[in-house]
């Protein structure tokens, strides 16, 4: 079982992400709406996974994900991402993200992403 970071601005988002990797028996101990809270929370709850948006007011998804992964060089983060962002993707994988889900995605593709950032 692994404890697990949700960062989106959109309330209905985290919640598919929380219905995707709770059957999996991983436990959400945060949640986050900006970038800003995602930095603070990962300080405080130490997560095994941080799932990622990476459009958000405040900070970015990848702005966050460079703080958190030079607070913690192991930190396991998965982005989030709508179509069309594909640059921005190419900047995550650079900095050390482990994975990326487009939206919408099925729940098996977050679940395989999960694992693998996981194991």
């Amino acid at each position: 079982m692994a404890t697990i970071l949700i960062v989106d601005d959109a309330k209905f988002m985290r919640t598919l992400v929380k219905d995707a990797l709770v059957p999996l028996g991983h436990e959400v101990i945060g949640e986050a709406e900006n970038g800003n809270q995602a930095v603070e929370l990962y300080k405080k709850l130490k997560p095994d996974l941080v799932t990622m948006d990476i459009t958000m007011r405040e900070k970015d998804g990848i702005q966050a994900a460079e703080e958190i992964l030079v607070l913690d060089p192991k930190a396991r983060i998965i982005m989030v991402t709508a179509l069309g962002q594909e640059n921005l993707l190419t900047r995550a994988i650079k900095i050390g993200v482990k994975d990326f889900v487009v939206k919408p995605f099925p729940p098996e593709r977050l679940q395989k992403a999960a694992e693998k950032a996981l194991a």
